[in-house]
């Protein structure tokens, strides 16, 4: 029997998925009313079909079974943590990076005072939350040691952290149990669990919320023809399957834009995203300046892409 996925599309936002909510012409996205859809795509790995909600009831029996199972998940309004706010659309994670070689501002923010100021600034800007990282995971970029990567963010991290909401942004599980106990509200590994084995056991241990984010290789090689039978389907296969390994709610996925894929990539996760919802997770996604944006507009100077973003 083919494997289904079930993706919630045609959308609407604001007062008309407010209306048509209350007219039951659409039902809403994680119990939100300003936004809403009235049809899903049925998905396989050989073909797909767009259904409106009224005719998911004539569905055959296990299809429909699992299409009503995957719509509790999209519909059912989020518990907030870490700062987050999920029936206010969207979530807005500043960036703080506190390394020499970051490709859009390396060493700009990297010493005590700048970093403190440019993190309370994004807050009072709209942030929720500021991602804190001491480790350039950019493409072609080589790992850093664990001495030098806590350097580089424990003087910020014991000053901010009780200013101020900080995601820590790791792949190494010492400096995640470092930063927990600092008092950090999630961790955000772009490794999606897989750099660090003993990673799992600290996520365990402390119940963190964290992010899990899919990529394919490691920063030094991910971007040298990565390739799927499927990126859609295959990075939602990789979710479901590490989701289950780790008994935790809090949990943010995100689908790695940049992260071993290439424009074409790239361009299918972010257009039809919405399939992730039926994990019943938050979702996150990173574009900010990203290589990708300069293939699509031309500007080349990662520091001009803040439009196109």
């Amino acid at each position: 029997m083919s494997r289904y996925y079930t993706r919630a599309c045609n959308f609407y936002y604001g007062n008309l998925s407010k209306k048509l909510i209350k007219e039951k012409k659409s039902i809403p996205l994680n119990g939100s009313n300003f936004i809403s859809f009235d049809s899903i795509e049925l998905i396989t790995r050989k073909s797909k079909k767009k259904i409106p909600i009224k005719k998911i009831s004539s569905l055959p029996r296990l299809i429909k079974k699992k299409v009503l199972f995957d719509l509790k998940n999209i519909t059912e309004k989020k518990k907030n943590f870490s700062n987050f706010n999920f029936l206010k659309l969207p979530n807005i994670m500043g960036v703080l990076n506190l390394t020499p070689d970051s490709f859009s501002d390396g060493g700009k923010y990297n010493n005590k005072s700048k970093g403190i100021k440019h993190a309370i600034q994004m807050i009072k800007s709209g942030a929720n939350i500021i991602d804190v990282g001491g480790e350039s995971t950019r493409p072609g970029s080589k790992g850093v040691k664990t001495k030098i990567e806590w350097k580089r963010i424990n003087k910020i991290l014991k000053s901010i952290c009780n200013k101020v909401p900080i995601s820590l942004d790791t792949r190494k599980s010492e400096i995640m149990e470092k930063g927990i106990r600092l008092g950090v509200k999630i961790i955000n590994d772009v490794s999606g669990l897989s750099y660090d084995p003993e990673t799992k056991n600290v996520l365990k241990k402390y119940k963190v919320p964290f992010v899990i984010q899919h990529s394919q290789g490691i920063p030094e090689n991910m971007q040298k023809n990565p390739k799927y039978k499927n990126v859609l389907l295959d990075i939602y296969d990789f979710f479901e399957k590490e989701i289950k390994k780790i008994d935790n709610k809090k949990i943010v996925i995100d689908p790695g834009i940049g992260f071993g894929k290439n424009l074409k990539h790239n361009l299918t996760l972010i257009s039809k995203i919405s399939l992730f919802h039926s994990l019943g997770f938050p979702i996150l996604i990173g574009t900010s300046r990203k290589r990708f944006i300069s293939q699509i507009s031309g500007k080349n100077d990662s520091k001009s892409r803040i439009g196109d973003t």
